[in-house]
């Protein structure tokens, strides 16, 4: 199991305990990790499918929908982390700042404060930063943004048209641009959710 958990330098890393999460005994290598949380997540998109008219901007739809897309493969899926990570904020502040964030994206719907895109991608960044979970925090928050942009009446994103899970140009490009939107540039990340 040596490349089980191994990630690229600029992924979350799991913790001991959070690696006793694994449900699958299956799962010995990442190809089969990857293999299984994109099924788990596959399965997620289709029961999003059946709920259009769901209120997405509830905490209680975003721990569900990470629940929908790792439960079958980690236990603690759908769970608040409970460690500091390599990014995100204090642990005991997810709640305080989560719900913030899903007020504002409210507000900028309701008040037309930016373009649906932006929208949709400041949502992202915003469950990026924050970092909610323990693993899986930019496929859900890619998601979660894929799900706005329906709901507000446009395209889901490409999100550069590949895989983000290993290093390469696509992940640097994507990193780039959250770290642009870190600095309050959100330019690249647009460009890269459409690219």
């Amino acid at each position: 199991m040596t490349d089980l958990f191994a990630q690229p330098d600029d992924a979350t890393p799991l913790d001991a305990e959070e690696r006793e999460g694994l449900l699958q005994t299956w799962i010995t290598t990442r190809a089969d990790l990857n293999e299984a949380e994109q099924a788990n997540i596959d399965e997620a998109v289709a029961w999003t499918e059946r709920r259009r008219d769901v209120e997405l901007l509830t905490e209680g739809f975003v721990f569900e929908l990470h629940r929908r897309m790792f439960g079958d493969v980690w236990s603690w899926a759908g769970s608040t982390r409970k460690t500091g990570k390599n990014i995100g904020i204090d642990p005991v502040q997810i709640h305080v700042q989560l719900g913030g964030l899903l007020r504002d994206a409210r507000y900028w719907i309701d008040h037309g404060s930016f373009p649906p895109d932006e929208i949709a991608v400041r949502l992202h960044h915003g469950l990026v930063a924050i970092h909610p979970f323990p693993n899986g925090n930019g496929r859900h928050a890619r998601l979660m943004a894929d799900l706005i942009i329906v709901q507000l009446g446009g395209a889901p994103f490409s999100w550069g048209g590949g895989t983000l899970r290993d290093i390469g140009t696509l992940r640097a490009e994507y990193i780039a641009a959250l770290r642009a939107a870190d600095q309050h540039d959100f330019a690249p990340l647009l460009a890269f959710a459409r690219s």
